[in-house]
């Protein structure tokens, strides 16, 4: 077994996401037994003492077959209106499975605000470390009925990741219609499944695609994107099958392990990286990419070629190398009226005033490794 696979088996703290394909049916709407099967292996879990946070895609699903809607609808209203009454229909059913095991369950729906914003992703915090204290098992949801990027892009995988860093979990579980990732289509009997992604270039040239449901928004793409996040800060993940929740859950079976890279990030520093708005770009020439990636130093005007957006000192931007790829996001110590004047100019041909690193190394977390 491998270290990753290790710890998530062994794991007193658990993030555990569910896709929509897994829990519902077009036309259909909730399938009970699918739901009923999945509760089963998270109960047998947290009979072992562990602590699981589910987050739960569903919302829409559910909501279609109340409302007489043969397919998930495409119109952003619709959306909403069928989340509003899918997830009362999402709670209550896990209400109901989970009590079969007098297991009690809290519903936490959240916003993209509530881990982009620093107060908020703070507050979140608290709030499911006492529900985890009194032995409830958190049910989270993206707030669908409010949300507009949210519902049009499927972020239930990168949020999964964020909740999993926020609760200090040990490991991150991420279960769909798709046993794992392969190296192409997995309908093609020619492809090959990946069991282990040790870093980065075991996914170089891979192409993954979506779910095959219609249901569900993410596919395949975020979830790499959200094991890779999680993974960059320190947390194990498995992707699994939902079909195959009693092996991922139980001895980290099946499916593909990530393995976490280096040591876990800080709060602040990961909500820095990974949670946190961008307000802007700083376009770096390759001496300050290396200087920010490579040897973790603060950025200087020097190293700076142009900028983009709208920000003020203190907001937290992007950092892009000449291929304009983001390699680091950090808090900018300068409006952006105020760096035309300075980019490309050394140190010591400013005035004293503006002399200071335009990002800060104490406040810049470098996306990848030089």
């Amino acid at each position: 077994m491998s270290e990753a696979r290790r710890a998530i088996a062994e794991a007193d703290r658990l993030v555990v996401k569910v896709g929509s394909s897994a829990l519902t049916t077009a036309g259909d709407g909730l399938d009970a037994a699918r739901l009923d099967a999945l509760v089963d292996a998270i109960a047998e879990r947290v009979s072992r003492e562990t602590q699981i946070v589910l987050v739960s895609s569903g919302a829409i699903g559910a909501g279609l077959a109340p409302l007489s809607l043969g397919s998930r609808p495409r119109d952003l209203a619709t959306q909403q209106a069928a989340a509003s009454v899918g997830q009362l229909a999402l709670a209550h059913a896990y209400a109901e499975s989970f009590g079969r095991y007098s297991l009690t369950v809290g519903q936490v729906l959240l916003t993209s605000d509530d881990v982009v914003r620093r107060a908020h992703y703070r507050n979140a915090e608290r709030t499911f470390s006492r529900l985890l204290a009194l032995g409830a098992v958190p049910v989270v949801n993206e707030n669908d009925t409010v949300a507009t990027e949210e519902i049009r892009f499927g972020d239930n995988d990168r949020l999964a990741a964020l909740v999993a860093h926020l609760i200090r979990a040990d490991g991150l579980v991420l279960l769909s219609d798709v046993d794992g990732l392969y190296d192409g289509d997995p309908r093609n009997g020619s492809t090959r499944k990946i069991v282990e992604v040790s870093d980065e270039s075991d996914l170089d040239g891979l192409a993954v695609g979506r779910s095959s449901s219609g249901l569900g928004t993410g596919g395949m793409v975020s979830k790499v994107a959200a094991a890779r996040t999680a993974a960059a800060a320190g947390i194990p993940v498995l992707i699994a099958a939902a079909a195959e929740a009693k092996d991922a859950l139980g001895h980290a079976r099946g499916g593909t392990a990530f393995h976490a890279a280096g040591s876990r990030l800080s709060a602040r520093r990961f909500w820095l990286g990974y949670a946190a708005g961008s307000s802007g770009r700083l376009h770096l020439d390759d001496g300050a990419v290396a200087a920010v990636v490579s040897r973790r130093r603060s950025l200087l005007a020097a190293g700076i070629t142009g900028v983009d957006g709208d920000f003020q000192a203190g907001d937290v931007v992007d950092l892009v190398d000449p291929a304009q790829r983001v390699v680091a996001r950090g808090v900018v110590a300068f409006d952006v009226g105020e760096l035309p004047d300075l980019i490309g100019r050394s140190s010591h041909e400013l005035p004293d005033e503006q002399r200071r690193e335009v990002v800060h190394a104490d406040d810049l977390v470098p996306l990848r490794h030089g």
